[in-house]
Parts: C-alpha cells; sequence; structure tokens
C-alpha cells in the first residue's frame, strides 16, 4: 500500500509550496522634483573617512548632535543641508536633506 511520509518532508513540501506561491509585495517612495536635495553642493560634503576634528574645522559646530549608539558607536551631527555621520570619530556617510 502507501508508506508514511515523514513529517520533515511534509513540512519541507507545504513550506516550498506556500512560499512560492506567496505574491512579492514592495512600496514605493516617491520624491517629488521640487523636493529632492540640491546634489551641486556634494562635492563640499565631509568625506568618508574625515576625522570629527578635521570636519568641525572646515564647516563649523552642527546644529543637533547625536550621542554615539551601539557597538560600534554611531553618532551623527546634523548641518542645515545634510546629515554627517561618524563611527568612533570618522565619517562613514554624509546624507543631503531634501529640500522643502
Amino acid at each position: 500500500m502507501y508508506k508514511k511520509a515523514s513529517s520533515g518532508l511534509i513540512a519541507l513540501t507545504t513550506t516550498l509550496v506556500l512560499g512560492l506561491s506567496a505574491p512579492a509585495v514592495a512600496e514605493e517612495l516617491a520624491v517629488p522634483v521640487m523636493n529632492q536635495a540640491d546634489r551641486s553642493a556634494t562635492h563640499a560634503l565631509p568625506k568618508t573617512g574625515q576625522s570629527q576634528d578635521s570636519v568641525r574645522a572646515r564647516l563649523g559646530a552642527p546644529t543637533t548632535v547625536s550621542a554615539p549608539v551601539g557597538t560600534p558607536p554611531i553618532s551623527s551631527w546634523e548641518y542645515p543641508e545634510f546629515i554627517v555621520y561618524f563611527e568612533g570619530s570618522h565619517v562613514i556617510h554624509t546624507v543631503m536633506k531634501p529640500r522643502r
């Protein structure tokens, strides 16, 4: 007659059938052209690897400073047109703010 299927095989088959039949869902984020950041100032942005001291010397004091969080410590400095993210005391990324 019929052989009993193992519970592992049944679970694997069920997972594959349900997983492959699920529709993909994505959300689209649209930023109106007039609200996008001005990219002409990107040459003046802090570069990856710069120290906090060199950023402060060139751009002055930030408007807001976020304390370090996590391991490694990640902090941010906010300027009027962009935000600078630091790992420890060095720049890891700079993000332009959208124009309002």
